[in-house]
């Protein structure tokens, strides 16, 4: 039986909210002696970010997953012209890989690759106009543009966007490798959507999973994390963050917005600005491109602060999207909890856990172990859903177990301080760099 989208939303809603009813009945106790130690008010704030809201946000992602149906991606009798761009700074040991990945794509139509070194130190620049001419075959251009010095990211793909005239753009990271039918199947996937689709993510899962036991972790985030959320915001419509690392573009949009805005989210703050537009960003699960992750502590806190920047930087230039009358508009809220669930986490919960050891539970205890089922159910769906995925890709999920157990266990006591810096660099307007590495 075919449920329509609001009905869905009103399902996984209504699951949600029952999920944080039962919470608050359950919790009373819990309230009540935290309330003895700290006062009601700092007691109920805790509580409400450690308990219920996270509650509320597996309950409709497990429900929004559950009701999930892709629409039918079809295949086209013709394939419009498209361009990449590959807006890189320092990448000498991927660029190469990253463009005989493009020259090993599928597509049917016209595509011209444009490489946009945004100022390298190093030999980038030689090196992607040395495979430039080695990969340019019939039905594939490659451009290398050189920008004297480094300028940012958004400087770089607004070079590029220039430069090119195909109604399609697509964003590619240069330390990156698509399947070989990535761009066929986004493409496909944007044809398909309904007409005031605009914009559409790729699926971004991690290549360098071996490389140490964080790089393992984030395998998990991206395979599980990132794609469940990219997968339950398209299904209402607002996919809120198309990411520079692979995604697709309507020129016209495009334009209609300015281009990529000058600062360090730019790929969120451009998603936030079309559907500010009333326009969809949808989600394509299977088009795969593999990305090289941050494989220790400093360059991973650099990267997600970077994110957590551009998360503030999209509610300050994009905040009346908070009162926008679409689905959609839950997410918006979603995303705005996360700084006080990062800030209470960082500095309630983790000291929680700290008290928890010496035998006082007033904070972490036998009542937060509610959240865990919920987590559990909704890993278990989403690897269940990720997993046919992949089988009807001929790919195999890697037995990451090490992995696996950090990221359920300690990835967000890494993760959640380090955005929480993120924000406070945002709002003390610290020095912007774009560059990970």
């Amino acid at each position: 039986m075919y449920l329509g989208v609001p009905v869905k939303f009103a399902l996984a809603f209504s699951i949600a909210v029952a999920w944080v009813v039962l919470s608050v009945w359950l919790s009373q106790p819990w309230l009540a002696e935290l309330s003895m130690h700290v006062g009601f008010a700092l007691a109920l704030l805790v509580i409400v970010f450690i308990a219920y809201v996270p509650g509320f946000m597996n309950a409709f992602l497990i429900g929004s997953i559950a009701f999930d149906r892709r629409p039918i991606r079809r295949a086209l009798a013709e394939y419009p012209a498209i361009c990449v761009l590959v807006a890189c700074y320092n990448e000498r040991t991927n660029i190469v890989d990253t463009l005989r990945s493009l020259a090993g794509q599928d597509y049917p139509g016209e595509l011209e690759v444009v490489v946009i070194d945004d100022g390298s130190t190093d030999d980038t620049l030689a090196l992607a106009r040395a495979e430039a001419g080695r990969i340019e075959r019939s039905g594939l251009t490659v451009r290398v543009i050189a920008l004297g010095e480094n300028g940012g990211k958004a400087r770089a793909l607004n070079r590029g966007l220039s430069e090119t005239t195909q109604p399609l753009v697509i964003t590619v990271d240069g330390d990156s490798w698509l399947r070989t039918d990535a761009l066929s199947k986004i493409v496909q996937r944007f044809l398909s959507d309904p007409p005031n689709t605009v914009a559409v993510a790729g699926a971004v899962l991690v290549r360098n999973s071996r490389d140490s036991w964080l790089a393992r972790a984030q395998e998990w985030d991206y395979f599980h994390g990132i794609a469940a959320v990219k997968r339950m915001q398209s299904m209402y419509h607002g996919t809120l963050v198309a990411q520079g690392a692979f995604s697709l573009y309507t020129r016209e949009a495009l334009n209609g917005v300015g281009g990529w805005p000058e600062c360090v989210g730019e790929d969120i703050v451009v998603s936030w600005a079309l559907l500010k537009t009333g326009a969809r960003v949808g989600y394509c699960e299977d088009a795969c491109l593999f990305t090289n992750v941050p494989v220790d502590v400093k360059q991973f806190a650099r990267q997600r602060q970077r994110w957590s920047r551009g998360l503030i930087e999209a509610f300050a230039r994009h905040w009346p999207l908070l009162f926008k009358r679409r689905l959609s508009t839950l997410f918006i809220w979603w995303n705005l909890l996360f700084l006080p669930l990062d800030t209470v986490y960082t500095l309630a919960f983790l000291p929680g856990i700290v008290l928890a050891l010496f035998g006082y539970y007033w904070i972490a205890g036998l009542m937060t172990l509610l959240v865990l089922p919920l987590a559990a159910i909704w890993n278990i769906v989403i690897f269940r859903v990720q997993s046919r995925m992949f089988k009807s890709q001929d790919l195999a999920v890697r037995r990451n177990i090490t992995g696996f157990l950090f990221y359920t266990v300690g990835y967000t006591m890494l993760l959640q301080p380090v955005c929480v810096m993120g924000y406070v660099a945002e709002l003390l307007k610290l020095r912007k760099s774009w560059g990970t590495k």
